[in-house]
């Protein structure tokens, strides 16, 4: 009995001991650590980085990336990041990627968290009212947008949710499809002869014919939580989710290719609603503020804000007034047009820089 209970526990012993060793060669052999105790970084600034490495293992190569964009480094030591971030990398958060190679070939990758920020603060802009014109009061407003000189307009609350075509100029609805109750509507654009609508939380989209109205298709959405604003630079759709994500889609499929994500020179912005492309950019209306912010698509950087206070006020009150939403641009006047949830005025209005 004295002999097994030997063996037993020798057994036991060199098993226990296989097990710390593999534990031990699965544990993690680099980690990364940034210079200082923030993880902000804005663009065009200098970021440090060392990867620490806890066995001292021989390494020929390191390459650093973020949003696998890579990342040049002065440094003479692989070990140690010393870079300037460039302007045109996506701002918000992202994944700093160290991809490490050994002396005999062998790969290893570590990664940590950060966020890049513009490296601007926004510029602050106003408005004057060049018209006002009547607007439906029940239209719970979600998208606006010229098209053939006739502007288009969807509506949101289930139930009420709906696609239309209006005379701007006397509030008069010219054709007008609803939505299955199920639907809550909410932002439009019109690419190629195609007019994008979105729902709120149904994780579908529609197409529809903008001549008649007529559903040629549905869409699904894959990693946006929702659908809020929409809008085209000619080429691609731009769609806001209420986070502070706008996603790119491939108009060919309706795919959602990636996403920018609405930051200034100190954090990131959420609730970018009714969008419009114009020249350049794109105005976002922010949603239940009195404001209108104004994005660079290409890497999300909040380049301006429209302080819209003041025009609520020149609308009729009632109970059940809603928050200011909707814009559409008019290329021959060179004037937006704005307007709000069950309000009964339509505004043309310039923007002007304070």
């Amino acid at each position: 009995m004295k002999l097994y209970n030997v063996f037993i526990i020798i057994f036991l012993s060199l098993t226990f001991f296989a097990c710390s060793e593999e534990k031990n060669s699965n544990a993690p052999q680099f980690s990364l650590k940034f210079d200082g105790k923030s993880t902000k970084f804005p663009v065009k600034s200098g970021l440090k980085a060392t990867v620490i490495n806890k066995n001292n293992q021989t390494v020929s190569a390191i390459r650093y990336t973020i949003n696998d964009q890579e990342l040049k480094n002065s440094s003479s030591n692989p070990l140690i990041l010393d870079t300037t971030i460039p302007e045109n990398f996506l701002l918000g958060n992202q994944i700093l990627k160290a991809s490490i190679t050994y002396a005999d070939g062998k790969t290893a990758t570590v990664s940590k968290k950060l966020m890049l920020l513009s490296n601007k603060s926004p510029k602050i802009y106003t408005y004057t009212i060049v018209n006002t014109f009547p607007h439906d009061q029940k239209a719970y407003t979600q998208g606006l947008e010229f098209y053939r000189d006739t502007l288009f307009e969807s509506t949101g609350q289930r139930g009420e949710s709906s696609l239309r075509k209006v005379d701007y100029k006397t509030g008069k609805i010219y054709q007008k499809i609803d939505l299955d109750r199920v639907y809550f509507g909410e932002g439009i654009t019109v690419l190629n002869d195609k007019l994008y609508m979105l729902t709120w939380q149904a994780k579908a989209g529609f197409v529809f014919d903008p001549n008649t109205l007529k559903r040629l298709d549905t869409f699904l959405y894959q990693e946006s939580k929702e659908g809020w604003g929409l809008c085209n630079d000619g080429e691609k759709l731009y769609k806001s989710d209420g986070t502070e994500k706008i996603w790119i889609l491939n108009p060919e499929n309706l795919q959602e290719q990636y996403a920018i994500q609405v930051c200034d020179n100190k954090r990131t912005y959420v609730k970018a609603n009714e969008l419009e492309y114009i020249d350049g950019k794109i105005f976002a209306n922010s949603y239940q503020k009195q404001s209108m912010m104004i994005i660079n698509p290409k890497n999300g950087a909040l380049e301006g804000i429209i302080d819209f206070r003041g025009l609520k006020e020149k609308v009729t009150n009632h109970p059940a007034i809603d928050y200011f939403n909707g814009i559409a641009y008019n290329s021959k006047t060179n004037t937006y047009f704005v307007t709000g949830k069950y309000w009964d005025k339509l505004f043309e209005v310039k923007i002007v820089e304070k």
